[in-house]
């Protein structure tokens, strides 16, 4: 009879549960009509928040839904960024599962620690990431050329037609020269519905080998920390 009245407790505890988030879900919709494709609301064991994904963007509201933030959590006592930690549980990618044949492969030392990279030619932090991966070593890294900025897919283009497009990227990247124009057949087209499949709507876009998904750019020190964590060092 315990054990009967416990799971009824825990059901009717459930239930209110998933009923408040959905209360919270009619009145974030009534408030901002505009506010589609929430894909989840979670309630967070942190300020009475709850969590509301939305594609591939992790926001805050309260519990009668009446605001919503968007942000970073930071736990005072450790310093730790909640919303960044949180952000890549949410958004991990399987990385066995991605096409790597598709991008620009580079090795690095022994390679075993991995990691891919969706970049743009003319992505500024792209070309500040690239400098920071010349500090790095033992890495294998896979090159997905995304070009999403006017004008890059060109430039994307003449360096996977280039005789060594490692170099051609390096050129472009690390030193301002441009490929010489090409033409030769891409998979730049499978590359982009990649990318949108993936939800991947800024460069740089890193991803590490246990799933792991950075938007943005990282300094050398901080790929060296992931890396290491990501490969189960």
């Amino acid at each position: 009879m315990q054990k009967l009245f416990a799971s009824l407790l825990m059901f009717a505890a459930l239930s209110a549960a998933h009923a408040g988030e959905e209360q919270i879900r009619q009145s974030l919709l009534g408030n901002f009509p505009n506010l589609t494709g929430i894909d989840r609301i979670t309630k967070t064991p942190y300020g009475g928040l709850y969590e509301v994904v939305i594609a591939d963007e992790l926001l805050y509201t309260d519990e009668q839904g009446k605001y919503l933030f968007k942000g970073s959590v930071i736990e005072v006592k450790s310093r730790d960024n909640l919303t960044e930690q949180r952000h890549r549980e949410l958004f991990a990618i399987d990385f066995d599962k991605l096409p790597l044949n598709l991008a620009v492969k580079r090795v690095k030392g022994n390679g075993k620690r991995k990691m891919v990279i969706f970049e743009d030619p003319r992505c500024g932090y792209c070309k500040r990431l690239a400098k920071e991966l010349t500090k790095v070593s033992d890495v294998t890294v896979y090159h997905f050329l995304y070009p999403i900025f006017d004008g890059s897919e060109a430039l994307v283009n003449n360096t996977l037609c280039a005789g060594d497009p490692l170099k051609a990227w390096d050129n472009l990247m690390l030193n301002g020269v441009n490929p010489p124009a090409r033409s030769c057949k891409t998979n730049t087209a499978k590359v982009m519905a990649l990318g949108n499949k993936m939800r991947i709507s800024g460069t740089p876009n890193l991803i590490f080998a246990d799933g792991t998904q950075v938007p943005g750019y990282l300094p050398a020190e901080e790929l060296e920390k992931l890396l290491d964590k990501t490969s189960g060092k």
